[in-house]
């Protein structure tokens, strides 16, 4: 029986020096996203303005992207670090878990962002009594509690299967497809009905959210005055492009594993994308894109005078 497993990295990618560019690379980025995503969340906590239900999803979003973040990038640091990585199976079984329940929760807090924004829009005088901060915060809550849910039954099944042959994971941290792959006996049943479980969690809420912003744009369209219309759009403006981030990197790593002869390197770094991409993006795109953060970043930056005070 297999008491351990070997997290490879990228195949191709074996030599010290790539290992060094590889670990100096994503050390970086995983300071940029820690940077990014913790300056977010304290200027959404210090301003009680920005104490509302829009910005108490971007701030759950936030927390999402560090944890699925601090989940698996020190293990590939630790890949790229080492000659020979090995990881316990409990470890390994805990981290396969994480990885896959905290998509799971960024997608429904992508459905609940664009919930709020349909109700903000399509039915404005019903907004402050049905999205109270009391009510997205109860939603949100579901949100965690069923993206840690979503994975049991997959998961459960995955955990009868016995490992006794070959222990290397082709993966920079222990994933699901790649630790099914090495256990013993027939996993093409298991392989089907997780690919079902993953497809339903990712086109459910897709769909959902795309017809929340059909109807948004169909609201946006029936409105007379230009600067109307713009206004509406421009507060969608940053979830849509937070919401096309993760789907569209989601949908180009389950198609990259459906391509006949696709690399194990690009696989592998397709994965890696998927993970680090959107927590990157983020909080660049919310800064850059929302102008009651974007103006609190100012006021901040102003405050230990790293930009210089207009007099």
């Amino acid at each position: 029986m297999v008491s351990e497993f070997i997290i490879v990295g990228f195949p191709g990618l074996q030599d010290r020096e790539s290992k060094a560019i590889l670990f100096a690379v994503f050390l970086t980025v995983y300071l940029l996203i820690l940077l990014g995503n913790i300056l977010l969340i304290c200027i959404l906590a210090a301003d009680r303005s920005l104490h509302t239900p829009m910005y108490l999803t971007i701030c759950s979003l936030a927390i999402i992207n560090i944890t699925i973040c601090t989940t698996t990038v020190p293990t590939m640091l630790a890949v790229f670090r080492s000659t020979s990585y090995t990881v316990s199976v409990s470890a390994c079984f805990t981290q396969t878990y994480f990885y896959m329940a905290l998509p799971s929760i960024e997608r429904f807090n992508l459905l609940l962002m664009a919930y709020d924004r349909y109700v903000a829009i399509c039915h404005p005088l019903h907004y402050p009594a049905k999205m109270t901060v009391k009510f997205t915060l109860q939603l949100l809550v579901v949100c965690w509690l069923g993206g840690f849910l979503s994975p049991i039954l997959d998961f459960s099944v995955t955990l009868t299967k016995q490992f006794c042959g070959p222990n290397r994971v082709l993966q920079c941290f222990c994933d699901y497809a790649g630790v099914l792959r090495l256990a013993c006996g027939d996993v093409l049943s298991i392989s089907y009905f997780s690919l079902f479980v993953v497809l339903s969690l990712l086109l459910i809420p897709l769909f959902f959210i795309v017809l929340s912003y059909v109807k948004i744009i169909q609201s946006v369209l029936c409105i007379s005055s230009s600067a109307g219309r713009a206004k509406a759009f421009s507060t969608c403006s940053s979830h849509l492009l937070v919401i096309s981030v993760f789907f569209l990197t989601s949908a180009g790593v389950y198609i990259s594993y459906r391509i006949p002869g696709t690399s194990v390197d690009m696989r592998v770094m397709g994965s890696v994308i998927q993970n680090v991409f959107p927590a990157l993006m983020n909080p660049i795109i919310y800064c850059l894109r929302t102008k009651e953060i974007r103006d609190n970043l100012v006021k901040s930056l102003k405050r230990i005078q790293i930009f210089p005070v207009s007099k």
